[in-house]
């Protein structure tokens, strides 16, 4: 939001289940430094546009406790295997979290020094606790009430969200941030793709 205001390139995905209103919201706010793509994949772009919060806060967690550029790439990588596979389960297209609305919101959610919830992660890794960390940010960290939403769509739709599970722990009180990462490294082998 900050950098639309000061007038830097962006674009955004504008989702209905109508495309003849997406086309519609894309014609008014398009400009020469405001691009809008269209999508029908309604689920998929509100799940991607959610769920990065979640995972940005693992990799702002990961930020400060300094871990490097190989940690942030997995849990961008893993984390949008995990929005995904909710995705999937949930009927969205998969290809839409190849876009905009899935693999660029991740990115520069998990990135970003303004990103409200990379922030939170990182306060939880020198110790704070949330209520601390939500107070010192003293505005709303979506990823919160997101990471307890996920724990409810996992169980209804059996879908493993590792990461998501982890910050959900941390965030409510019930695993240090350092447990939750051996946590993580320590899971069962499996392949990639799964």
């Amino acid at each position: 939001a900050e950098e639309v205001c000061r007038g830097l390139p962006t674009t955004v995905v504008a989702a209905s289940r109508s495309m003849e209103a997406a086309r519609a919201v894309q014609d008014l706010f398009r400009t020469p430094r405001f691009r809008v793509y269209t999508s029908n994949d309604l689920v998929g772009v509100e799940l991607g546009g959610a769920l990065k919060n979640v995972i940005a806060i693992a990799a702002g967690a990961a930020a400060g406790m300094g871990f490097g550029d190989n940690t942030m790439a997995a849990l961008v990588t893993r984390g949008l295997a995990e929005i995904a596979r909710l995705g999937a389960a949930m009927g969205a297209d998969p290809l839409t979290f190849a876009g905009l609305s899935g693999l660029g919101d991740l990115v520069v959610t998990c990135a970003s020094p303004h990103s409200r919830n990379r922030r939170l992660g990182m306060a939880l890794a020198r110790g704070a606790t949330l209520q601390q960390a939500l107070s010192e940010i003293g505005m709303a960290v979506e990823g919160v009430e997101t990471a307890r939403s996920v724990q409810a769509l996992t169980a209804t739709h059996g879908i493993e969200m590792p990461i998501a599970s982890q910050v959900a722990e941390t965030l409510f009180g019930r695993v240090p941030v350092q447990e939750a990462v051996t946590a993580l490294m320590l899971r069962d082998p499996k392949p990639e793709k799964a």
